[in-house]
């Protein structure tokens, strides 16, 4: 069974075809240029095939690229989706263990 995909290689794969920079998709997530051009190409080593065509320090998406974006941008928006669900539930149940105490003590 091949691996799934890394979250952070796919970040760093959806940055990039926005940016289509490498230097600025490493300044967007506080890496080096190093790490983004090695997380692209393990990603592509992953899925076995290019997803860029590079130029110097720019890069365009291929059409397998263009393929990927759409599925990225749904699981990387799940994700956030996940998270931001989770924080409001952990939000409310401390309201709810907090305002029990504030009530006792006459808040």
């Amino acid at each position: 069974m091949k691996p799934i995909l890394d979250s952070r290689k796919l970040l760093a794969f959806a940055t990039l075809a926005r940016r289509g920079s490498f230097t600025l998709t490493a300044r967007d997530l506080h890496l080096t240029q190093s790490a983004v051009s090695h997380a692209i190409k393990s990603l592509e080593s992953d899925l076995g095939c290019r997803l860029f065509d590079r130029l110097g320090r720019t890069a365009r998406l291929t059409v397998h690229g263009q393929q990927l974006l759409v599925r990225a941008d749904s699981i990387l928006e799940e994700m956030q989706k996940a998270r931001s669900e989770l924080l409001a539930l952990r939000q409310i149940r401390q309201d709810e263990i907090i305002s029990p105490i504030c009530q006792m003590a006459g808040r």
